[in-house]
């Protein structure tokens, strides 16, 4: 595979658009379809105002970018982050459009985002910011037009304000309007720990392609918010050895294994930095990522492995459970080194799929059991996984490539049966 060029490697819709770009070529797409996949049908710019805990107005910005409703509303989180970006959010939504795909669920691509640090504000300003955030945005959002969840910076609360907002706005309960909810609200079992189960799901299926067994499996995980941390628990009652931990205090490393349900507790119980755990050697949360393993799960966020770095990656196999924790350029130098690659829109598309299930639930207003939830997502991850690999061996290129050529392939029939409305 030839070296993917961007203009900025770390900018994560240049990225998103090379991949793109490559595997429409290999598609062969026609050049009219290519260009409507490309672009996003909306993008909103919102300025809201919100009252601060001392009295004083604020305002802050926020997006949301709606790419693609070719198979189905509308689906993707929303971040409330200083580092929030047009151009992320942008990437972010082509992603979900390109994900839901590849695990061949009926939603399109969104993706929301305010700039503003959650640490930073009190519970009732945030509230306040999500509030006018959903208000202004009523009348796009919707079962369905555009379902929204959580993110980086949100969570479950973050939800149930969007719901109750929306339904306010509509003069109904609206439970289907978002997922990631409470489970008082319409919220699903088992949806926090999809997206952590859907990378052991992958992982696993990976192993078995590759001839090899979770007790002889040393596994890094570079984020220990509620992806890595769901995916560390879940590896380790799996029987992997889990030898590296990261969160943003740092990292710890021990190649004998950590104690993974005393480090949860002591992070997710106690609320202490994973760096002042013992157990381990510490380093930063960015060099452990670099260290002996074999499967490596970046679960943190975009751009840690780099043309500059990809070099260093010791693992055979590389499972993505963040979006775009690998640049453009660096997958040749992952090809050279025959790292067995899951691509993030395959690798964490538990949470999405999950999702998928809530937004079902809601709108029949019937709820599964949790072992039917996991059974459902098993069979969807595994095709999912057996439908990339097949078609990466042959076509000849590597699996994230595949999944975007599965991917676009799937919108591309869509939007040619329903032709274009002019």
């Amino acid at each position: 595979m030839s070296t993917i060029t961007v203009q900025n490697e770390l900018n994560v819709y240049e990225s998103a658009e090379a991949r793109f770009e490559m595997a429409a070529r290999k598609l062969g797409l026609e050049d009219g379809l290519y260009k409507y996949l490309k672009y996003p049908s909306k993008e909103i710019t919102l300025y809201i105002p919100a009252a601060l805990d001392n009295g004083k107005l604020e305002v802050f910005k926020g997006y949301r970018v709606l790419h693609s409703t070719i198979r189905g509303p509308g689906k993707g989180g929303i971040r409330f982050s200083p580092d929030v970006t047009l151009e992320e959010v942008r990437a972010l939504a082509a992603w979900m459009t390109w994900k839901c795909a590849v695990v061949n669920i009926p939603f399109g691509g969104a993706k929301g985002g305010v700039i503003c640090d959650p640490a930073e504000h009190s519970h009732a300003v945030i509230e306040r910011i999500t509030r006018r955030y959903t208000a202004e945005l009523s009348e796009w959002l919707g079962p369905e037009r555009d379902v929204p969840a959580p993110d980086m910076g949100t969570n479950e609360q973050t939800m149930a304000w969007v719901m109750d907002t929306y339904s306010m706005h509509v003069r109904q309960a609206t439970t289907a309007v978002v997922t990631g909810k409470p489970l008082d609200l319409g919220g699903s079992l088992g949806r926090r720990e999809a997206t952590g189960r859907g990378l052991l799901m992958v992982t696993n299926r990976a192993l078995a392609k590759l001839g090899r067994r979770p007790e002889s499996t040393r596994v890094v995980i570079q984020g220990f918010g509620n992806v890595g941390m769901f995916a560390a628990k879940l590896m380790h009652e799996a029987g992997y050895k889990i030898v590296g931990l990261a969160d943003i205090s740092g990292a710890l490393y021990n190649e004998k294994g950590l104690d993974i349900p005393a480090a949860i507790r002591w992070v997710h119980g106690d609320k202490k930095p994973l760096s002042d755990f013992s157990g381990g050697a510490r380093m930063s949360a960015h060099g452990v990522i670099f260290q002996p393993c074999d499967v490596l799960v970046p679960a943190a966020t975009e751009n840690q492995i780099t043309s500059d770095n990809a070099q260093d990656v010791q693992a055979s196999i590389l499972i993505e459970g963040a979006n775009g924790p690998t640049t453009a350029p660096a997958d040749a130098i992952l090809d050279e080194k025959g790292v067995f690659v899951i691509p993030d829109i395959l690798g964490n598309a538990g949470g999405v799929t999950v999702s998928y299930f809530e937004w079902v639930q809601d709108r029949q207003g019937f709820f599964w059991r949790e072992s039917e939830v996991n059974e459902r997502l098993q069979d969807v991850m595994d095709r999912s996984f057996d439908d990339v690999v097949r078609y990466a061996e042959s076509h000849k290129v590597n699996n994230r490539i595949a999944a975007y050529m599965v991917a676009i392939d799937r919108v591309a029939r869509a939007l040619k049966l329903r032709g274009i409305y002019a």
